[in-house]
């Protein structure tokens, strides 16, 4: 059983912020997230991608933010508990107990939600047999591009990650051929232009308003994928994976069992606190829902804020918790660890 002073759903850029503002009020935190890795929205989404709208910071990616992010709330020592989920959460005694789905146990004071747009899954293929290649044939995100090379790779879609993997597989891998239910893409138009040029020079082959109709293999290894388009021709392509990039679907998943007032799929909040109607559980970022709510990073940072200081004051009922600023206060630079470099 760990206990902790509060339990942080979520690892995006809201979450390892709140771990920030909590540690400067001498708070300590442990985080879930069921993505493998810190940085949500961020580092699932659009790694690569520039964001322009961090105060102070003229542009940066998500990941650049990411790890950003994790060097300013080192000092604080907070735990990352990734690729695991809560599944379990309910009031005892003054706090909370949460169990996630790998069996890890908390006893924490406070809860903070900030699971963005909830936990994201990929939205899968529907074709026959697509069950019998989960995973092994068929995958849905790529972490070792070279275990790919040399291989016959089908990649299904239409959007930026489907081309970016287009154009970073193609000169390891056998053969590519990119099916797209569409002749229309949602990608940017410079990959799709190089996109293009490649199947002008022959180097990989495209199939447009084709989508898959089955999954062909031997004891779960795949071997090829039968298309069709919308005539109903059918074309039989060899393949020893086949990737799928049809975005990630956001749920709530078990966050929407645990009582709390559920606007759609946000979290209803108050403006002091960003307390739900729970209290001890406190709902950041994009997953919460208040009027005038922005889904901005800036928004989340401010939340992260003014709930860190309700958290406080809730673990110490009866005694005011006072302002101070990193820039001034001795406290704070002992507990960021620069205490000598301000002297």
């Amino acid at each position: 059983m760990i206990k902790t002073d509060v339990v942080i759903v979520g690892a995006g850029p809201c979450g390892l912020f709140q771990v920030f503002e909590l540690g400067l009020l001498g708070l300590k935190a442990h985080v879930v997230d069921s993505i493998a890795q810190p940085g949500g929205q961020c580092t699932e989404l659009y790694p690569d991608k520039p964001i322009y709208d961090i105060p102070a910071v003229p542009v940066c990616t998500g990941q650049e933010l990411t790890d950003n992010l994790l060097q300013q709330i080192e000092p604080f020592g907070a735990e990352l508990h990734l690729g695991d989920e809560v599944t379990e959460l309910e009031p005892r005694g003054d706090g909370f107990y949460l169990k996630t789905f790998k069996g890890v146990e908390f006893e924490t004071s406070a809860v903070i939600i900030a699971a963005g747009v909830g936990s994201f899954q990929p939205r899968q293929i529907r074709a026959a047999d697509a069950a019998d290649y989960e995973g092994t044939g068929i995958v849905y995100r790529v972490r070792n591009p070279e275990q790919y090379a040399g291989k016959k790779l089908v990649i299904f879609g239409g959007g930026d990650s489907a081309l970016d993997w287009v154009l970073a597989l193609q000169p390891i891998a056998e053969h590519i051929t990119l099916i797209h239910r569409r002749d229309e893409y949602r990608a940017v138009d410079a990959s799709v232009d190089k996109m293009r040029a490649l199947v002008a020079a022959g180097e990989m082959d495209l199939y447009e308003n084709t989508k898959a109709k089955a999954f062909h293999g031997t004891d779960g290894t795949l071997e090829s994928v039968t298309i069709a388009d919308k005539e109903g021709n059918e074309t039989t392509i060899d393949a020893d994976h086949a990737m799928v990039f049809f975005g990630l679907a956001p749920k709530l998943g078990p966050i929407a069992d645990w009582g709390l007032d559920i606007n759609r799929k946000t979290i209803n909040v108050d403006t002091e606190k960003f307390e739900t109607s729970t209290p001890g559980i406190y709902a950041i970022g994009d997953i919460n829902f208040y009027p005038g709510k922005k889904k901005l990073i800036l928004s989340g940072f401010h939340e992260a804020a003014l709930a860190a200081f309700a958290i406080k004051a809730r673990l110490e009922p009866g005694k005011k918790v006072h302002l101070q600023y990193t820039t001034t206060s001795p406290v704070m630079h002992e507990r960021l660890g620069v205490s000598e470099a301000a002297e």
